[in-house]
């Protein structure tokens, strides 16, 4: 009996060696999505942050003809997921919005943003300017024009163009657009944030330049 006892004790702890040997080391879990992804538009390269692309089948790196993308104010980080809404959740009173809004698109060759505000739109502006805050001048475009019931605001320290539509029954919004190589970058914020424009036009500036220059 003592031979056939040590024999399958030799066994036991032989099986157990082996087991613990194969056992798997790795757990389940959800993979993570790189923190910035780099994408080719119009043949220029952009690195953008992944949490920050809108739009889910925009989430790849590689040449694309668009990219959507939000960013909080004044942090300009990516925002946080969309929090689930129901009838029992949602608040009677409507959220600020605190995100600028940017879309980077191929230009194709199309008319530059800055000769579109040197050429373009002096034809159907009032010929009065009005100073709305230092540094800050407002033009508003005729009725009947193509771009009736909007605003042109124009700053040169920091630099700033906007065509801005007019509050009514939904808050006015503002676009602001600008050219990198072969890229288009058209910023959308809403027109109350002109009371402090220099703050959101650096912030352009800031996104432009983190967009370009992260490698």
């Amino acid at each position: 009996m003592i031979p056939i006892m040590f024999g399958t004790a030799m066994a036991a702890a032989a099986v157990a060696v082996v087991v613990y040997l194969l056992w798997p080391t790795w757990g389940a879990g959800a993979s993570s999505s790189p923190a910035r992804l780099p994408v080719s538009i119009g043949a220029t390269v952009f690195n953008v942050p992944t949490a920050a692309i809108r739009v889910k089948i925009q989430r790849h790196s590689g040449p694309q003809e668009r990219v959507d993308l939000s960013f909080t104010f004044p942090s300009l980080e990516a925002p946080e997921a969309p929090k689930h809404v129901s009838a029992d959740t949602m608040e009677e009173k409507a959220q600020p919005i605190d995100r600028i809004f940017l879309s980077i698109s191929a230009h194709r060759d199309t008319l530059a943003p800055d000769t579109r505000v040197r050429t373009i739109y002096p034809r159907y502006l009032e010929p009065a300017a009005t100073a709305v805050d230092d540094g800050l001048t407002m033009r508003s475009f005729r009725d009947g024009s193509p771009y009736s019931s909007e605003d042109l605001f124009v700053a040169s320290a920091p630099n700033l163009n906007a065509r801005c539509t007019r509050d009514a029954a939904t808050p006015g919004m503002c676009l602001s657009e600008r050219r990198i190589d072969g890229a288009d970058l058209t910023f959308r914020f809403p027109r109350s944030w002109l009371a402090q424009w220099r703050d959101v036009a650096n912030a352009m500036d800031r996104l432009t330049a983190q967009l370009r220059g992260a490698k």
